[in-house]
């Protein structure tokens, strides 16, 4: 698969690169991409690639010193044996010392594990070898907590040190869409609704097979490359792995309150804060307010979600039939999927997609809104998809999505106002509707765009159809 986006990594990245010295980490979960970004980014330049294992101190050493010694050209050094770490990244550091030069080292809890001072040893190299040199310098890591803990958290020794992180995250909609280009739009945000937008996972879902073709390989059968993903993920960063699933579960379920989330687990709200909070920490799980709340951290509106597509799309449609796929009976779980996949799962994916494309034509000035908050509303009888608040022109933006199979009509609109007109956060600020559809819009509501400059229609992707 060709490389996919992330253009904006690696504008950061070159920045730094033009920097005399700089400490750079990158981080987040397994599959995410990583190591491809990091080799996109050296390919044409000076740089030494180091792939720690879970193996002894003593010999991620000795293959990090046969690496030094290929990189510099000199063979003979393969065999020797340093004492110390300092020593061998002061061979690697004085080798053409006026030569601008990357060093990486990938995966580096693991020589965190084998050595918990390592950080300390790290934090020495920098200060007295490093930072006097040419170099850049990139630790990544997967293992999120870790990396939080040993390398970005204020009690870490190499606190201070790092001049940039990037927290790489899933693709975005129109990077991901550049690895279906045959594909309709609606395929794409079917097949994202599964792969989340994960490079890895995207490898493996084949242009020439349907979606349900491309689950059954991958997701449904036991031998499947995705079949106990979450598993695998999960047990690389907590201990109690089952008890954050079931956690997990509970939101998949639609359980998206603390106290609903409690009752289910049949436990006490008290006792989950440290699991929503561990979740929230790998990112796997988040906690919505409606974008109007004025101090996010101390709504009591909050609900949560998985955020982590991919992982939703496996808690509500594969790890509740784990039982008919062990004895594999995957056409129940596929006749379940197609009954609700649409309505359960694709049309939420679709309203992130939404959002991403208003964003993308706010940035390219193709409509005139200054985002300074973007998400969702809700109140107790209310809620609207799409909602974003310009507070330099005191103007909110409210977007309905509909994944329909059929052109949205006039009343999507109506209802959309209505509802608008009584949302009491609303009042004070001018409004701009929007309507987004993957299967166009009638007659009707064309003409009263028309006519209403506060109507904004959105055909699939980035398509304005009256501005």
């Amino acid at each position: 698969m060709k490389f996919l986006g992330r253009n904006e990594e690696l504008s950061m990245l070159e920045r730094e690169y033009s920097n005399n010295h700089s400490f750079v980490v990158i981080y987040g979960r397994r599959r995410i991409g990583k190591t491809t970004l990091i080799k996109e980014f050296i390919k044409d330049k000076k740089a030494l690639y180091f792939l720690a294992d879970i193996e002894s101190e003593r010999q991620n050493m000795n293959k990090l010193t046969r690496k030094i010694a290929d990189f510099i050209g000199q063979p003979y050094l393969a065999d020797v044996r340093f004492d110390s770490w300092q020593k061998l990244f002061t061979a690697f550091a004085d080798n053409c010392p006026e030569q601008q030069k990357i060093l990486v080292i990938d995966e580096f809890q693991y020589l965190v594990q084998s050595n918990p001072a390592f950080p300390s040893v790290f934090q020495e190299v920098w200060d007295e070898i490093f930072m006097q040199k040419n170099i850049m310098v990139i630790l990544c890591g997967s293992h999120i907590s870790m990396m939080l803990s040993e390398v970005l958290n204020h009690s870490s020794p190499l606190y201070g040190r790092r001049t940039a992180q990037i927290r790489l995250q899933p693709l975005k909609f129109s990077e991901f869409s550049q690895a279906f280009p045959e594909h309709s739009f609606e395929d794409r945000v079917k097949i994202y609704s599964v792969t989340g937008g994960v490079p890895k996972y995207i490898e493996f879902f084949c242009n020439s097979r349907s979606l349900e073709e491309n689950i059954r390989l991958n997701v449904l059968s036991k031998s499947g490359f995705l079949y106990e993903e979450p598993l695998f993920l999960l047990e690389k960063e907590v201990r109690e792995p089952l008890s954050y699933f079931s956690v997990m579960r509970a939101i998949s379920m639609g359980n998206h309150k603390l106290s609903d989330i409690a009752t289910v687990l049949e436990s006490k709200s008290n006792t989950l804060s440290p699991y929503l909070s561990t979740l929230m920490n790998l990112f796997l799980i988040e906690k919505r307010v409606p974008v109007t709340e004025k101090e996010p951290e101390k709504s009591r509106k909050g609900l949560y979600y998985i955020s982590d597509i991919f992982m939703d799309f496996w808690f509500k449609f594969i790890y509740p039939y784990r039982s008919e796929l062990e004895l594999d009976n995957a056409e129940y779980v596929i006749d379940r999927l197609n009954s609700n996949f649409i309505d359960r799962h694709v049309s939420f994916v679709y309203e992130k997609v939404c959002a991403e494309i208003f964003i993308q034509l706010c940035r390219e000035k193709r409509i005139d809104f200054h985002i300074s908050k973007i998400g969702s509303y809700w109140n107790g009888s209310t809620e609207i998809d799409v909602v974003a608040v310009d507070n330099h022109s005191k103007t909110i933006f409210a977007g309905e999505c509909k994944f329909y199979d059929r052109p949205v009509d006039i009343r999507v609109y109506s209802a959309l106002t209505e509802k608008c007109r009584t949302i009491s956060e609303f009042s004070g600020y001018r409004m701009i509707y929007g309507l987004f559809s993957k299967s166009g819009f009638d007659e009707r509501v064309i003409e009263l765009s028309e006519q209403n400059k506060s109507i904004i229609l959105i055909n699939k992707e980035q398509t304005m159809i009256v501005e």
